[in-house]
């Protein structure tokens, strides 16, 4: 199989971490006969810092002709501690969502067992925890016009708006993957509150109803939601939502797993999928060979399987995390008394899928 990957390290520890995951996909590649050609290109802070835009037109055109995007970070402090900024990395990150039509996003959360004592989390409230968010990425108050401030400085205003088709072609994927784990879906939403919860409620229920009748639906008020992934994350399977609660249940879910490090994400929707790990750029990390690359190498994993159909070569990857995790070979954030460095792991991980 030939396939051209965008690769787009970004900003921060994005470089470092992503390097690991391409190295993991080279390691693959000459294992099972496989040509991938990476394409890199600038996006973030250093798009900003080199053409003055976060995500300039050469990269788009590169993510446009290639058949993956290999995504690692995006965020930079001289941006984040200035509010007068006229533009922002983030925007790059937004803006390559909506112009590419990537309106679903998935991540996977699974409890480690080997960390279940680093996580936050009580144990028995860990044990079997497995869910997966689809999150809404493209619409909402994130995009939402008009937006602005008034005249005087003094009033700011964002606008949500929802459609029904942009609800129903999340609806779909997340209902068809609960077919396939636990069969339960749970809407997470303001629905006592919000006008497009309301809707979302509506719309959700009836293709529910329609469509997959032999999957369990429920609901939950954000708030609530919230408080159950800390009480009892095993309660949920695949929770679906809008686009501003799926930023913050994805990222309170990082308490499942034990660290930001370990959690990849694809989006997806349009022609070409995006895969990343959800953590930011960490810039106080950046240069000290300290990240932990796992959620990375798995977000490759994610793009194997996801955009190219590589199934094995995806459980390799994960197998080869697994395996790393048990036998101690850690990073910092997991163990601070004995760890091995970003590169040290992205060679654990070669090592095991060349010997395996």
């Amino acid at each position: 199989m030939d396939k051209k990957i965008a690769y787009l390290p970004g900003d921060g520890i994005g470089p470092e971490v992503s390097e690991q995951a391409k190295k993991v996909m080279v390691a693959i590649a000459e294992k099972y006969g496989h040509k991938f050609e990476f394409d890199e290109a600038l996006v973030g802070a250093v798009a900003i810092d080199a053409t003055g835009d976060p995500y300039p037109v050469a990269t788009h055109k590169i993510c446009e002709e290639s058949d993956a995007i290999l995504f690692g970070a995006i965020g930079h402090p001289k941006y984040d501690n200035d509010p007068s900024a006229a533009v922002r990395p983030e925007e790059g990150l937004l803006r390559m969502r909506k112009s590419l039509g990537l309106y679903c996003n998935i991540r996977p959360v699974k409890a480690f067992k080997i960390l279940e004592d680093k996580a936050p989390l009580k144990n028995d409230r860990l044990d079997g925890a497995d869910l997966i968010v689809f999150r809404e990425l493209t619409s909402g108050l994130y995009f939402g016009n008009p937006r602005g401030r008034t005249e005087d400085g003094k009033t700011a205003f964002e606008t949500c708006t929802y459609t029904e088709e942009e609800i129903l072609r999340m609806a779909k994927p997340a209902f068809e993957a609960a077919k396939n784990r636990r069969n339960k879906v749970t809407l997470v939403d303001k629905a006592n509150v919000l006008v497009t919860s309301r809707l979302w409620r509506e719309v959700v229920t009836k293709f529910h109803k329609e469509n997959y009748p032999e999957v369990e639906l429920d609901f939950l008020f954000v708030d609530n939601a919230a408080m159950q992934m800390v009480l009892n994350p095993r309660q949920f399977d695949v929770i679906l939502t809008e686009n501003l609660f799926g930023d913050i249940i994805s990222d309170l879910s990082s308490v499942i797993a034990g660290s930001l490090g370990l959690l990849a994400s694809a989006s997806v929707g349009g022609k070409v999928g995006l895969y990343e790990p959800i953590h930011g750029s960490y810039p106080q990390a950046t240069g000290k060979n300290i990240a932990n690359p796992s959620a990375a190498i798995l977000s490759a994993a994610m793009l194997l399987e996801t955009s190219f159909g590589l199934t094995k070569e995806a459980e390799d990857i994960r197998t080869a995390i697994n395996d790393a995790l048990d036998s101690g070979k850690v990073t910092i954030d997991i163990n601070p008394d004995n760890y091995i460095g970003t590169t040290e792991f992205g060679d654990t991980i070669v090592a095991y899928i060349k010997n395996n």
